[in-house]
């Protein structure tokens, strides 16, 4: 598979003045991702995809979002939570829970039957926190289009990162009747958004960075759904998932970062002479601040690749968090360095700047992130 993602991200980043100039997603993108075997790749082998477990197939996975994030971050990053939301269903294995094991085979064949999976979990006002919806969930009596029980959500949601490209995006709510809240598939396959079939626009996305990303904020108004099969707690689901999430969103700024260093390095190559003290002492530590941000990446990925959940949930957490500081301080070292220039909208110094602030409001964003560090760096799992 990385072979054929290099010859997609060499073509990309040909084309990296246009593409960062982008608001909208192209289909023909992810159309090349689907048949470079990266929908396929977070599906077991069993299953006829080529997940052999954390071990062996985690650094394949986000080392291919990495690549692809030096040439596009925006599709890199709505790539990313394909594989991202089919691990809820690939990290919880069960075999006491029959309708959980035969939902998962039905998610694992969507995925290899090459529809794309996407997530629009995030309210206003939860502070990224899934178990803090608003939104509520109606049983029905139809037909579902995936394995398990059919509903209707109903509620706001935003940061939809892929609407209109993904054929299934994930989300929360609480089901009528009950306290606590659980996920639910939704159809959002070629469905409208006028309101007519359960999803309507609130706001298209505008964000400073990953612009691309058609991130919109949407209203479900008995939104079809199907229910998550698992018979427990929700937190069992995210904790067992949350790690290798971590690593695979790590993945996607670190490629962004490759790019913004690698590119700095051939615009001052020849003229290293001329720079001034500070100048050279901001590359200095714009280089430093790089080597560790990819250290930190590896540590939470040989984390995930070790099999140990508590390790797993702390490293690959705290990974997230240092290379989502460390980015921006990289980004902004450079800048001094390379000078006002970097300020242009035409700079792709400007566009990878605003990019690398999102890996910190990524799932789990800052604040929750670190109620999460804070309790697994005392040896406890982390808070539901």
């Amino acid at each position: 598979m990385l072979d054929a993602i290099d010859e997609i991200a060499t073509r990309w980043r040909s084309e990296r003045s246009e593409r960062q100039a982008r608001r909208h997603l192209d289909r023909r993108d992810f159309d090349d991702l689907r048949a470079a075997g990266l929908w396929s790749s977070i599906v077991p082998v069993d299953a006829g995809g080529a997940w052999e477990g954390a071990a062996r197939s985690a650094r394949t996975v986000c080392e291919a979002l990495r690549r692809l994030a030096a040439a596009d971050s925006s599709v890199a990053l709505v790539a990313a939570m394909h594989p991202s939301v089919v691990s809820f269903w690939l990290l919880t294995e069960d075999a006491s829970q029959p309708e959980w094991e035969a939902q998962r085979a039905a998610v694992f064949a969507s995925a290899m039957a090459g529809e794309q999976w996407g997530t629009i979990t995030s309210e206003p006002g939860s502070g990224g926190d899934m178990s803090r919806t608003k939104a509520v969930a109606a049983a029905v009596d139809a037909q579902p289009f995936l394995t398990g029980r059919s509903y209707a959500v109903t509620g706001d949601k935003h940061f939809g990162s892929g609407s209109g490209i993904s054929d299934r995006m994930i989300t929360t709510a609480i089901p009528e009747g009950e306290s606590d809240p659980t996920m639910f598939v939704l159809d959002v396959r070629d469905r409208p958004w006028d309101g007519t079939a359960g999803l309507q626009l609130i706001a298209e996305w505008d964000g400073m960075g990953m612009a691309a990303t058609q991130s919109h904020a949407m209203r479900l108004d008995g939104a079809p759904a199907v229910r998550m099969a698992w018979h427990g707690q929700l937190d069992d689901i995210t904790r067992a998932a949350s790690p290798l999430i971590a690593v695979l969103f790590t993945s996607v700024v670190l490629g962004v970062l490759d790019a913004a260093v690698a590119l700095a390095q051939s615009q001052l190559r020849g003229k290293a002479d001329g720079l001034r003290a500070f100048e050279r002492v901001e590359w200095a530590r714009a280089e430093q601040d790089y080597w560790v941000a990819v250290q930190a990446y590896e540590g939470g990925l040989r984390a995930v690749e070790g099999g140990d959940a508590a390790v797993a949930a702390h490293d690959a957490l705290r990974a997230k968090q240092a290379t989502a500081d460390l980015a921006e301080q990289i980004l902004q070292r450079v800048t001094r360095v390379l000078g006002g220039g970097t300020f242009s909208a035409r700079s792709p110094f400007a566009r990878w700047f605003e990019d690398v602030r999102a890996l910190g409001f990524l799932r789990p964003p800052w604040g929750l992130a670190y109620d999460n560090l804070f309790a697994t760096s005392l040896g406890n799992p982390p808070p539901p």
